[in-house]
């Protein structure tokens, strides 16, 4: 796996928005391969804030607790990738 796919994976977990479901669809990671890739490359501390957030009831990292209005991955504010180049809004 390259380096931009673990980084892009990384900040997909971050994201509170965005389900474990999305990045299992996208890249073949199941929840638990998520949780064993953040503990190998984030540092303790970090490791154990995001688990912190996702077990929190803020994170909406599983689709079962999202709230049902929302339909879609990205966030509205998130910026179009169009010919692999950033595209300002």
């Amino acid at each position: 796996m390259e380096q931009n796919d673990i980084d892009r994976i990384i900040e997909m977990a971050w994201e509170d928005r965005t389900p474990f479901e999305a990045i299992k669809a996208q890249f073949g990671f199941a929840e638990a391969d998520v949780i064993a890739l953040m503990r190998r490359e984030l540092k303790r501390s970090s490791f154990n804030l995001w688990r912190q957030r996702v077990h929190s009831g803020k994170s909406q990292k599983h689709v079962k607790k999202r709230n049902p209005e929302i339909s879609r991955f990205k966030s509205s504010r998130q910026k179009n990738i169009s010919m692999n180049k950033i595209s300002k809004r």
